[in-house]
């Protein structure tokens, strides 16, 4: 575990809460158990201003400016800040269809994806995104990876 100011430890998990808000009971849960950081998911994610207040919340219940929030947003079907205040994203296999036809517009592609995607995470105080980048898209295996593979290759 890793030591922070006032002898509290980190516990290496991160933690999610069950809704928009954080409850009271999650808030005391979080500061006695310390976790490294926290995960938020659809159920948590309503319009911009309630997910800031929310990243921050949850910094604050664990009293570190800097524990790191995470999400999955990875465009297609598996986005968590969703419309109306959000645009929906293509799914990777729709930025490898391009690199297909044409490999400078699929990086071309790809890096614009990339960038929307971090500047709505670093606003909303989100530090990393939980995107498949190296998952291959693999006939007869499960059909949970499907189009967020970018390609079979």
């Amino acid at each position: 575990m890793l030591s922070i100011p006032d002898n509290k430890y980190v516990k290496p998990v991160l933690f999610g809460c069950s809704g928009t808000v954080l409850t009271s009971k999650e808030r005391d849960f979080f500061a006695a158990s310390q976790p490294a950081g926290f995960i938020l998911f659809q159920r948590n994610c309503s319009e911009p201003g309630q997910v800031r207040q929310l990243t921050d919340d949850l910094r604050q219940s664990v009293g570190r400016a800097d524990a790191p929030v995470f999400i999955d947003q990875e465009g297609g079907r598996v986005s968590r800040l969703k419309p109306p205040h959000w645009p929906m994203l293509p799914a990777m296999r729709d930025i490898g269809v391009i690199c297909e036809r044409d490999i400078k517009k699929g990086i071309e592609a790809g890096i614009i994806h990339a960038r929307i995607t971090a500047q709505w995470l670093s606003a909303l105080g989100i530090i990393g995104n939980f995107a498949p980048v190296l998952d291959l898209y693999i006939e007869g295996a499960s059909s949970a990876i499907g189009d967020r593979a970018i390609s079979r290759d």
